[in-house]
């Protein structure tokens, strides 16, 4: 009558040492996919044309990721519907760390702007780490005649809608900052919409438009080479890359202060683990020497972040810019 209760204590014990292992497994998985991670090449979809400022700082990171990690991190343009296309690629891709993308003032801005798009623009997706602010300038063809601010609000009031200004895609930074000018000086201009900055400032430069607010990196050698006139900056203050070219709040509009950023995400759902490898390659990356002082050739400040610091200033940028929307008028176009 005892070794049927001997079984049982058995089974018992084996059941129990079973689910010890069980649980010890399942608390080693993450640091396994952590050791194993990466295993292949890494997606940085950048819905931008190459050659602008997002993908020179793109590229950038992601040659220094290269190396810390082993693993090529491949920058891939997705350009089109201001930011819509390759934020979307991001949204749909697996959570599983192989793909993760950049995005800008836009990605804030589209859910007020976009009130259709085929993503939510928090829900979707992990914050990572912001990159970079970018301040921007503002440019004009030398064929224009204006040089400063003050010239310009004189030439666009007399010719009501003449002037054209360029833009990088509806609702964009590029598009809002200029809304935002014309809304303060009370002049009229009218919008034409490009891709990107390259080809944007390739019809600039060849006169088939007037003005736009770029950022400073992709406006410093057309204004080296005297190509395009410096008219302001859009931050506050003045800015290493143009020292000479002041704040549009100096230049006659006394409450402009406009700055673009970049960041980064991921689709949601990706392991906490790798969201936090990916946050301080990035982190490391941003930080090194050589990086840094490119960048600050560039006119942009490295700024890397939590991601749930990166998180909360989505959200906060989304309000201050939702604000500029209905102060402008702005609509989808």
């Amino acid at each position: 009558m005892t070794q049927p209760i001997v079984i049982t204590r058995r089974k018992a014990q084996l059941t129990a040492m079973a689910a010890v292992v069980a649980a010890l497994a399942g608390g080693f998985a993450p640091a396994v996919q952590a050791q194993s991670y990466p295993a292949k090449p890494i997606r940085f979809i950048v819905p931008y044309p190459a050659g602008g400022g997002t993908d020179i700082v793109a590229r950038l990171v992601a040659a220094k990721m290269t190396i810390s990690m082993g693993q090529p991190v491949v920058v891939d343009n997705k350009p089109g519907a201001s930011t819509v296309i390759g934020t979307d690629m991001v949204a749909k891709a697996p959570a599983d760390g192989y793909t993760f993308g950049l995005v800008t003032d836009s990605h804030a801005i589209n859910p007020t702007f976009f009130p259709k798009l085929p993503y939510d623009s928090f829900r979707d997706f992990e914050p990572l780490t912001q990159l970079v602010f970018v301040p921007l300038v503002l440019v004009a063809n030398p064929s224009l005649n204006v040089k400063t601010v003050p010239e310009l609000i004189a030439a666009a009031k007399a010719k009501p809608g003449k002037i054209n200004y360029a833009s990088i895609g509806n609702g964009t930074p590029h598009h809002l900052s200029m809304e935002w000018f014309k809304s303060m000086a009370g002049i009229s201009m009218t919008h034409i919409p490009y891709k990107g900055v390259a080809p944007a400032l390739t019809d600039l430069v060849a006169g088939q438009v007037d003005v736009m607010f770029t950022g400073t990196s992709s406006a410093s050698p057309y204004v080296k080479a005297g190509r395009l006139h410096a008219l302001a900056v859009s931050s506050a203050k003045r800015q290493p890359a143009f020292p000479d070219t002041p704040p549009v709040a100096e230049a006659g509009l006394p409450e402009f202060d406009f700055m673009t950023w970049y960041g980064t995400v991921l689709p949601a759902g990706t392991p906490r683990n790798i969201v936090m490898r990916l946050n301080q390659e990035i982190a490391a990356a941003l930080n090194q020497p050589d990086v840094k002082d490119k960048l600050g050739g560039l006119g942009v400040v490295g700024a890397p972040s939590t991601p749930e610091a990166f998180g909360a200033f989505i959200r906060t940028e989304a309000q201050k810019l939702d604000r500029i929307v209905k102060v402008t008028g702005v609509k989808a176009e």
